[in-house]
């Protein structure tokens, strides 16, 4: 039975919801299942927690763990599932995100993607991009890591063109440089199936984000486990470094 929304205090909502979907595998064994439908059953939740974060109608972006560039290391065939069914989510959810009004984004090194999976996320990007009630975030083929490469990068660049100057580089402007500009930081971050590890996920963005780590398996995750990370949030005196 779901948890009703009218338990949490609407007052302390997170407004950046990010979470590492993790157990797919795991689940997909325990139920004598191959990898790939641990993986189809995963893209269920994908759909339960993007619905749930737009019912409470406070949350302004969701940041999903999709595909890493860890993840490259798995099995041809894993991989190429996972691509498969990348494409596969968006082209069955892209009208209801958009009917949602839900503005999708992609995170990442998109041009190391196949053609196929960048065609899709092109186009479901540029028909949500105008959407304002939530932003839903997917970081494919993504690490923190390398974000933080990239921008540094781009960084450089506009420095040695004389568009940057070197005193004009601050934290805001890091920001501004990374894969998804600008979204405001992370509250809350979720990682399912028990492991507690950030997994090269978000570092700049989770500076302050309080951490809730579930042994919920990422296919069997739903509303009311949300709601439960939710309370468990809003349980907290977030200080920020200072004191109350």
């Amino acid at each position: 039975m779901a948890t009703p929304k009218s338990d949490l205090d609407p007052k302390r909502m997170p407004r950046h919801v990010a979470i590492i979907m993790d157990g797919n595998s795991r689940w997909a064994k325990r139920h004598g299942m191959s990898r790939a439908r641990g993986h189809e059953a995963g893209a269920k939740s994908v759909r339960a927690a993007v619905a749930a974060c737009r019912e409470l109608g406070v949350v302004e972006s969701l940041t999903l763990a999709a595909f890493s560039s860890e993840n490259w290391r798995r099995s041809k065939h894993e991989v190429g599932s996972l691509f498969r069914l990348l494409s596969k989510y968006i082209n069955l959810e892209i009208d209801n995100l958009h009917r949602e009004d839900i503005r999708v984004s992609i995170m990442g090194r998109v041009s190391e993607l196949p053609q196929r999976l960048q065609d899709d996320m092109a186009r479901c990007t540029e028909l949500t991009k105008n959407n304002k009630s939530m932003m839903l975030n997917l970081g494919i083929n993504y690490g923190s890591r390398f974000e933080l490469v990239d921008a540094c990068r781009a960084i450089a660049r506009e420095v040695r063109s004389g568009k940057l100057r070197v005193e004009d580089i601050d934290p805001d402007c890091i920001g501004d440089h990374l894969y998804v500009p600008p979204i405001r930081d992370v509250d809350l971050l979720i990682r399912t199936s028990g492991e507690m590890r950030v997994s090269n996920f978000l570092t700049w963005q989770i500076a302050y984000g309080e951490f809730v780590c579930t042994r919920v398996l990422w296919p069997d995750f739903r509303k009311r486990h949300l709601h439960s990370a939710i309370r468990e949030y809003q349980s907290r005196g977030r200080r920020f470094g200072g004191r109350k």
